[in-house]
């Protein structure tokens, strides 16, 4: 697949099949990834993998929690969106949820429905694999950017496998649970989870794509001869 293709076709996958993944491909696309750039190419990340009986492990753990924890969780330990959400971020986050929910016929209104949706989060969305993208606590803005180039490659070499991702930062709502689950020292925290596999391309709620902004609203060129 040229890279053309696997940035146009990804898209986070919110319904996968049981298929599972060979753990050679899984440790390929980790290990290839590690060619995202990083400042002084620090490389300033950790992946932690989980599959099968480990995965379903931490899905029960969470299961009977969902209908009392949701949406707070056990609070966070970064702050996802900036406070407070200016435009047009505001109007762009409120689109992409409404466009979730349409596609699945849960209303606007239908709290308890868009509750049971979000908590297939901490199913990851029936994917038979996990990854956990982990950070040092003491690094800065600079690394954080590094993980999330290092997160997008990930999510493109997936894509030359036949694979699809999700990217979930719902898991830093249980980053107390999720670092007892893998045993993460003091030092260290979590960033995000991402869902891998194989997507169910029946689903209705896979079936829309999230809009982007046009070119001249994000970009300006200058000093170009042709």
């Amino acid at each position: 697949m040229h890279v053309r293709d696997a940035v146009a076709s990804r898209y986070s996958c919110r319904a996968f099949l049981p298929k599972p993944v060979p753990e050679p491909i899984v440790r390929e696309i980790v290990e290839q990834a590690a060619r995202a750039p990083s400042a002084g190419n620090m490389q300033p990340w950790y992946v932690h993998a989980v599959a099968g009986e480990r995965i379903e492990a931490l899905k029960a753990e969470l299961r009977p929690r969902m209908a009392t924890e949701l949406p707070k969780g056990e609070g966070v330990e970064y702050t996802i969106y900036p406070p407070p959400m200016i435009e047009p971020y505001k109007e762009r986050a409120f689109t992409v949820g409404e466009l979730l929910y349409q596609s699945i016929g849960v209303p606007r209104e239908d709290k308890p429905a868009r509750y049971k949706q979000y908590a297939r989060n901490y199913e990851f969305f029936g994917a038979p694999v996990a990854l956990f993208f982990v950070r040092e606590k003491v690094h800065g803005a600079a690394q954080w950017a590094d993980i999330g180039g290092y997160l997008q490659t990930v999510a493109l070499l997936a894509r030359g496998h036949g694979l699809h991702t999700c990217p979930q930062q719902a898991w830093v709502s249980f980053h107390k649970t999720v670092r007892s689950f893998l045993k993460l020292p003091d030092n260290l925290m979590v960033y995000s989870g991402m869902a891998l596999g194989y997507e169910d391309p029946d689903a209705p709620i896979n079936r829309w794509r999230s809009p982007r902004a046009p070119l001249e609203t994000f970009a300006t060129f200058s000093g170009f001869t042709s």
